[in-house]
């Protein structure tokens, strides 16, 4: 049954009608019977209260649709910058994509940062050109865009039947046929008709080149192209997909899913171009033994030893904490026992749900290839790897970029504190992107996030569905905190607790890493049979937390390398407590001795306004100590890419909406910390 299964995310710049599109597909694959509108807030995938006021996709929900006998998990994710986790963890756990790219602005900064992701986690996609009938449309410049940004093969399967206002159909370059929706019927039916003569020499012609672009890649068909012979739809559908799943060529379709035009012949290529879960390279994973870790394949079959990844955490009022996940081989049941691997510890697998958007319904069991919610898993968290003690496979983990603005948190009164920290536990347990800590010095409570709005959707939620009475205060800029040298140290530890003595020794290297790299914590220290795992455990966690409490002002550490290289076991009085206090206190040792540094964030800043504003916007960025990185020209506009530190960044959204009669607008992403430049830099 896995071909007949496709696990397909909607990815896309915020508003270019990802789920427009995807409520579309739902109602002709009869998943829903009435077409909800994000503009009225009724949208089936932006269930929650907030997406629905604010007209934008917040969490990545997920949900399964029939259609011609196949099944599709189709997961929507957001647009916007502020979410990019969200789009992270689903494309890790997808086989293929459909990039929904509006006609009229091509490629705008948020479609780069979606594509490079699937890039990275090699996600097959095609792409559906929405909002044809839009005024400036252009399917043949915004495809050639694509082309230019990525330096993709973009092929044409479909090409547009009049543009904008004029917008009819399209032209299905395989069967050479016209298409037509009927607009009585919300597009449910549509008219196929013969190419009329003036539009054939153009329809031959980019057929012409469809089978050119297709049969380049393919030697079977490129004989049959070269000796003049007929050349059929299947042949051509299967070099399609072929070269779609290789990633050698992105096929386009398009059409407008806010008026029903176009949606069907985009579940078809879907099911036709798309892989299935085993037509994709096997996922990799490090098998845990006792003595090393070796990089393991792990087949997608149905009869292998049960592998999955938690890629997802949300939290309902009524069945608490449902665990996404996507089986990479294997089967579990409901009711059964499940070893999660990152904790080292047994769970319960009490039910298991198919979710379609906000409703579920209860499966048996889910099988490799699928994507079901679990119920009942207390300890996983987003990342972990579940699967049995017989083979401990531990996939790779998602990296999440790092928060980069803090506010502070206080309840309205005492008794609404450990309310307070019970959501927070929960909606840093659903979003990794998402930290609080108690600031030692003030007492307050900091809540950190990736962007204003992030921070700002994250408290709401804490007012209105967790009914928290809580005060906001003004954002602050979360600075980081990195070595800036080699350092080594060694610190012993020794106290007498209950009578008991306690002892530990420990070595370190600590080195900087390369910009962005992030942290990296190893141990070289020879493992030996008396030293049970729990010592090297307690260390790992010391130093994970360490990295996280920072080493002179208390911000996180970032690119920092920490390798454990000596210990000091003693049978008789080590534990793993004094191991954590000894790794502590080498980890201060060894970082003050690195000539430590205080590093800001640096945010790409992507500005969109008429040519005529182009002057104001930019003098706007350079006023607040950001860089011009460069400028595209697009049909809507100028487009002004920039760089600039956070700090700066607060309150440029009025500033350059007066400035530019509030005709620009622009989106803002982390892109580096750099060393402030104020003086607190230096080593200290």
């Amino acid at each position: 049954m896995l071909d007949k299964m496709r696990n397909i995310g909607i990815m896309a710049h915020i508003d270019a009608g990802k789920t427009t599109t995807t409520e579309r597909i739902l109602y002709y694959t009869k998943k829903i019977h009435k077409i909800g509108e994000i503009d009225d807030g009724q949208a089936t995938m932006d269930f929650l209260p907030q997406e629905q006021a604010r007209g934008i996709t917040i969490q990545s929900a997920a949900t399964t649709t029939d259609w011609k006998g196949y099944q599709i998990n189709i997961i929507d994710t957001p647009g916007h910058v502020d979410f990019t986790a969200e789009v992270e963890r689903s494309l890790r756990v997808l086989d293929g994509a459909v990039a929904v790219i509006c006609a009229v602005d091509g490629v705008q900064p948020q479609t780069e940062t979606v594509w490079k992701q699937a890039d990275e986690f090699k996600v097959p996609r095609i792409c559906f050109m929405n909002k044809m009938d839009r005024i400036g449309a252009d399917f043949f410049g915004s495809m050639e865009d694509v082309h230019t940004k990525f330096g993709v093969e973009c092929v044409a399967l479909q090409i547009p039947v009049g543009q904008g206002q004029n917008f009819e159909g399209v032209i299905d370059l395989l069967n050479m046929k016209e298409i037509r929706w009927n607009a009585d019927d919300e597009g449910e039916t549509f008219v196929v008709t013969d190419i009329v003569q003036e539009r054939k020499a153009d329809s031959d012609k980019w057929r012409e080149k469809l089978i050119d672009q297709v049969a380049s890649a393919d030697d079977a068909l490129a004989e049959l192209y070269l000796d003049g012979k007929e050349i059929s739809v299947d042949q051509l559908k299967g070099a399609i997909r072929k070269e779609t799943i290789n990633r050698s060529i992105v096929p386009f379709v398009l059409g407008s899913a806010r008026h029903n035009q176009g949606v069907q012949p985009l579940i078809d290529a879907i099911v036709d171009y798309l892989p299935a879960p085993d037509e994709v390279p096997p996922a990799v994973g490090l098998h845990i033994k006792r003595d090393k870790e070796e990089r393991i394949e792990v087949p997608c079959k149905e009869n292998g030893m049960p592998v999955g990844l938690v890629f997802k955490i949300t939290y309902d009022q009524n069945m608490g904490s449902l665990c996404f996940v996507r089986m990479y081989s294997g089967k579990i049941s409901a009711g059964t026992q499940i070893y999660n691997v990152n904790k080292k510890k047994r769970e319960r697998v009490n039910r298991i749900f198919r979710i379609n958007a906000d409703k579920e319904e209860p499966m048996d069991s889910v099988c490799a290839g699928d994507i079901a919610a679990f119920i009942g898993l207390k300890l996983a968290q987003t990342g972990d790897t579940i699967g049995s003690e017989g083979m401990p496979v531990l996939l790779e983990q998602p990296r999440f970029p790092q928060p980069v603005i803090s506010v502070s948190l206080e309840p309205e009164s005492l008794a609404e504190r450990d309310k307070m920290n019970q959501t927070l536990d929960i909606l840093s347990h659903e979003d990794p992107t998402f930290t609080y800590h108690e600031d030692s010095e003030t007492g307050q409570l900091i809540i950190s996030g990736m962007g204003e709005l992030h921070l700002d959707v994250l408290v709401t939620r804490m007012k209105d569905d967790f009914k928290v009475q809580c005060r906001v205060g003004a954002p602050q800029v979360t600075y980081r905190e990195a070595v800036t040298t080699a350092a080594d140290a060694t610190e012993s530890y020794s106290k007498v607790l209950g009578g008991k003595e306690n002892t530990a020794g420990i070595t370190v290297h600590v080195e900087p890493r390369g910009q962005g790299e992030g942290n990296l914590y190893t141990c070289t220290a020879k493992r030996s049979d008396n030293i049970p795992d729990e010592i090297f455990d307690a260390m790992q966690s010391a130093f994970g937390a360490a990295l996280q409490s920072g080493i002179k002002f208390g911000y996180p550490c970032t690119d920092t390398a920490v390798t454990v290289t000596a210990i000091d076991y003693n049978d008789l009085t080590s534990t793993p407590f004094a191991f954590e206090a000894c790794a502590s206190q080498v980890f201060d040792k060894a970082c003050s001795a690195a000539a430590p540094q205080l590093l800001e964030p640096v945010m790409s800043v992507d500005i969109s306004c008429p040519k005529e504003f182009v002057g104001d916007a930019m003098s706007q960025i350079t006023a607040r100590g950001g860089i011009i990185m460069g400028q595209d020209s697009k049909a809507s506009g100028e487009i002004v890419h920039a760089q600039a530190p956070m700090a700066k960044m607060f309150g440029f959204s009025t500033n350059l909406r007066s400035v530019t009669q509030g005709r620009a607008s622009f989106s803002m992403e982390f892109s580096h910390f750099q060393v402030k430049p104020d003086g607190l830099g230096n080593a200290w």
